[in-house]
């Protein structure tokens, strides 16, 4: 790692040195052709320390990380290939060059996983605290956006995994930080020992960067595509609005990690609360065509088949194992009855 502070080489020397990391293989500029006939997409998100991460327990290279994939997902949500990054960083006074090294090598790894050509950065100065900008471009190819067909009722509803598992993580994160300035003693450490994939699930999530090409290779194009960032209802609600057609999801078949329930029991939160509002699960939600069951099914076993489409009268509803049919709610929907 540089032991070189920003005093040291200043601004666009900084920029130039980050640049030169993320390697030859990437094209210091975020412009890019479009194929003909394809359609450019792009996301955008603001990271704010204090509200979206705190760096007293987030490893600024996931953090990075992170940020990337954050961003991301709503490309993959949209069957868009990633192409070009834009990044802005704001910094406070009490990091320096070697921990943006580290914040930045969290970004290039996720580019570059996620085939990113093009790439640019700059650097400004924060009164409160690390801000992270990132924008991606990508683009939707002409005969994928052609070939979407009208959702209907019956339809099912997909998610490409766990769910529930970051808000616990961060829960979890909270409160191991108020045992530990709760005891005063420095040497204490985190106990994550039995939970490391839930904290890992909010520190540090994944995006499987092939699933567009295993779609393509299936001949799979989903009607309706959401990026699950403010829970799973959010994005059924979405759904319902966008399509005008009922939401009927299982209780039963929507999937957690493994001790998520007894992590639930521990910390007094409910992890089906945490599925549907807890957000920051960065998965992917589809909606594909009943005739495509058997070969999605084969094809994406990482995916969770956990409902369908119904009629518009039926709006958002979770099923549960008794058959009793649950309203879904989400925050920042305004409810009518």
């Amino acid at each position: 790692m540089d032991k070189i502070n920003f005093s040291d080489i200043g601004r666009k020397g900084a920029v130039s040195r980050l640049l030169e990391r993320a390697g030859s293989s990437m094209r210091h500029s975020s412009a890019f052709l479009p194929s003909k006939n394809g359609v450019v997409r792009t996301s955008s998100r603001l990271w704010t320390e204090g509200i979206d991460f705190d760096l007293t327990y987030f490893p600024l290279k996931h953090l990075g990380y992170k940020c990337f994939i954050g961003t991301v997902g709503e490309l993959y949500a949209a069957l868009a290939r990633p192409v070009s990054i834009n990044v802005r960083i704001s910094v406070s006074s009490k990091l320096e060059y070697p921990q943006i090294c580290e914040l930045w090598d969290g970004i290039i790894v996720a580019a570059k996983e996620h085939n990113i050509s093009c790439i640019d950065l700059d650097l400004g100065p924060s009164r409160n605290g690390l801000l992270v900008s990132i924008s991606i471009s990508g683009e939707t190819d002409g005969e994928t956006e052609n070939s979407k067909k009208q959702a209907k009722s019956k339809d099912l509803v997909c998610i490409s995994g766990n769910v529930g598992g970051a808000y616990l993580g961060m829960c979890l994160l909270q409160q191991e930080k108020a045992r530990i300035e709760k005891s005063g003693s420095l040497a204490e450490k985190m106990n994550l020992d039995n939970y490391k994939m839930i904290a890992g699930a909010y520190l540090k999530p994944e995006i499987n960067p092939g699933v567009l090409d295993g779609l393509k290779e299936s001949g799979i194009i989903p009607s309706y595509g959401y990026f699950i960032d403010r829970g799973l209802a959010d994005a059924v609600k979405k759904l319902n609005e966008d399509s005008g057609l009922g939401v009927k999801l299982y209780s039963d078949k929507i999937p957690f990690e493994g001790n998520s329930f007894e992590l639930g029991k521990r910390l007094n939160l409910d992890p089906m609360s945490a599925a549907l509002n807890g957000g920051e699960d960065y998965r992917l939600l589809y909606v594909i065509s009943m005739s495509d069951y058997e070969k999605f099914r084969h094809d994406f076993q990482s995916f969770s088949i956990i409902g369908h489409l119904a009629k518009s009268d039926v709006g958002t509803v979770i099923v549960m194992p008794t058959g009793a049919e649950l309203p879904i709610r989400a925050q920042g929907w305004k409810e009518t009855e």
